[in-house]
């Protein structure tokens, strides 16, 4: 071989040396232990590798899925507000950090796969891929030592336990606003929590715009003073309160709830806890009195009247302009803790069930109930309501039932049953029959009630699913909701001492299979949690120093 051949072949194998150390050549940093790894909600399969990978300015973020274009970018501008690091986008499907389309991966699933030189989030939908993307940004740290951001070598393969991660919102009894609506948002995404329920309408005020009935708002959302302390207390905070949200706002706080893969269920209360509505025509009413937004709290003799074919319509054109605002699949319509005297003594309301063969007021209700049942799925929803709607009497305290008052008609397959309050085996036996249920247990999952009756561990150790529920029915549990009821929450700041932290302890029971929870290890990555809490202001409740 000629010097030539010799040079050139020397300069070839010098250049494959450089190229191998510029391309394949990753400098290694450190690994991480399997107790620094704390997420919430915990995933239900990890494996942890040697190694981690280091953000570094101008990496490129690539998809090739126009639908996650929006996330893919949003991903981009939150790394660079927390890290400095600037990186790119590209549609190509190429880069440092990819997201891949794998059909195969179920509704909400995703798979993260992390090692020093790539990271790879695959999912079958844009939810999947946003919630790859929230446990991605969990696990970015920074290493002090060498000054650098990193993300743990790992592999995460992660589903939800159950389709509906609830967290319910009442803003009747005070108007809460917007802003606080959307942080409120922002933390349920971040949670991996899907369904906002929102309690627009009841006794102590009507908080959203109904272009056809202006009065409900002009004169249902406000009130002149309010009960203040608890129930029954005698005091009054000597202030009016009032409130409600324009159907523009509404349209904003939908979208805003969408792009954080949120749906928001709006709860319109019908046939009880009307007064706000019947304030402001009082023709909705059984009794034919004219009343004022109620002061105090609780139930309240009226209910609508059920029996006017007015009325039914006026039902129907709310929700008609409810489904125009809100893309929910299930509107909510209450049906909670209605006392039937009201209908009991009214001549007329008696006449009619004769007419028509009704033999109780609980009857009556389940009857319009079901009417209502029809309209809302010919109109391709579906209708949800609180255990009531099913006809048994839960309430052995009320004056305003009969206790032996209970129905002998059925309720509409088609409902989602709302479980609150009575027997466990009332739940058990709507799954069985075929009832799709949320639990939402109050003597589990009641935000307004104090530290001492649902602390932190207990939160975090209710299980939706009732005890002895056989596996075939399951499927019809759809999971859980966490209810902040806020009669005696007057402030934000109130709210949020109430829901946080037990917000993150619902999540983790919506998110993760039973046999991957750890009360202990939830309190770790909950610490973690409660720094970005402080940094945002959010008012929690600091049962995790007691």
């Amino acid at each position: 071989m000629n010097s030539k051949n010799r040079f050139a072949k020397g300069i070839l194998f010098l250049g494959s040396i450089l190229l191998i150390f510029n391309t394949g050549c990753v400098r290694k940093h450190r690994s991480f232990a399997s107790d620094e790894i704390n997420l919430l909600p915990q995933p239900n399969e990890v494996t942890i590798s040697e190694n981690s990978f280091a953000l570094k300015d101008g990496m490129d973020i690539g998809f090739s899925d126009n639908a996650t274009e929006s996330m893919v970018s949003a991903l981009s501008d939150q790394i660079t507000q927390r890290t400095g690091l600037k990186l790119s986008v590209s549609n190509n499907g190429q880069g440092d950090i990819v997201l891949t389309n794998i059909p195969v991966l179920g509704e909400d699933a995703y798979q993260l796969d992390v090692n020093p030189e790539k990271i790879n989030i695959s999912a079958s939908t844009s939810s999947g891929f946003f919630y790859g993307i929230e446990t991605l940004k969990q696990l970015l740290t920074k290493d002090t030592e060498e000054s650098v951001w990193l993300i743990p070598s790992i592999t995460i393969k992660d589903a939800p336990r159950f389709g509906w991660r609830a967290y319910m919102l009442d803003e009747s009894r005070y108007f809460h606003g917007a802003d606080f609506v959307k942080q409120t948002l922002d933390q349920m995404a971040s949670l991996k929590m899907n369904v906002f329920h929102w309690h627009l309408t009841d006794d102590a005020g009507w908080r959203i715009e109904i272009k056809k009935y202006p009065k409900l708002t002009k004169v249902g959302s406000f009130r002149t003073d309010s009960e203040i302390g608890t129930w029954k207390s005698g005091k009054l905070s000597g202030e009016p309160h009032g409130g409600f949200y324009s159907q523009e706002e509404i349209k904003e706080l939908v979208a805003y709830a969408a792009e954080r893969h949120i749906t928001i269920v709006p709860e319109f209360e019908i046939p009880g806890h009307s007064s706000a509505a019947i304030a402001a025509y009082t023709w909705l009413g059984t009794a034919g009195k004219d009343i004022d937004v109620p002061v105090k709290f609780g139930r309240h003799y009226d209910n609508y009247d059920v029996t006017n074919p007015k009325v039914e319509q006026f039902v129907k054109d709310v929700l008609l302009e409810l489904f125009e605002l809100f893309p929910s699949e299930v509107v909510h319509i209450g049906g909670d803790e209605v006392g039937y005297e009201v209908w009991n003594e009214s001549r007329h309301v008696q006449e009619y069930m004769k007419e028509h063969g009704i033999k109780t007021a609980a009857d009556l209700q389940i009857q319009f109930t079901n009417k209502i049942s029809k309209f809302i799925e010919q109109h391709g929803r579906r209708m949800m309501g609180w255990n009531e709607i099913m006809g048994k009497n839960i309430h052995g305290d009320f004056e305003e039932k009969k206790h032996d008052e209970e129905a002998e008609t059925e309720l509409a397959k088609n409902t989602v049953v709302h479980f609150w309050k009575g027997d466990l085996n009332l739940a058990t036996e709507a799954a069985q029959k075929g009832y799709g249920i949320v639990n939402s247990l109050h003597s589990n999952t009641y935000l307004d009630y104090n530290y001492n009756s649902i602390s932190l561990e207990k939160a975090y150790g209710f299980n939706p699913i009732p005890e002895g529920l056989e596996p075939q029915y399951h499927k019809n549990i759809y999971g859980l909701g966490c209810q902040m009821w806020s009669e005696w929450t007057p402030t934000n700041k109130d709210v949020e001492h109430q829901t946080f932290p037990r917000i993150a302890a619902y999540a983790e029971v919506g998110w993760t299979n039973p046999e991957n929870k750890n009360f202990k290890s939830f309190k770790t990555a909950l610490e973690i949690k409660q720094k970005e809490w402080d940094t945002l202001g959010i008012n929690y409740a600091k049962v995790l120093e007691e």
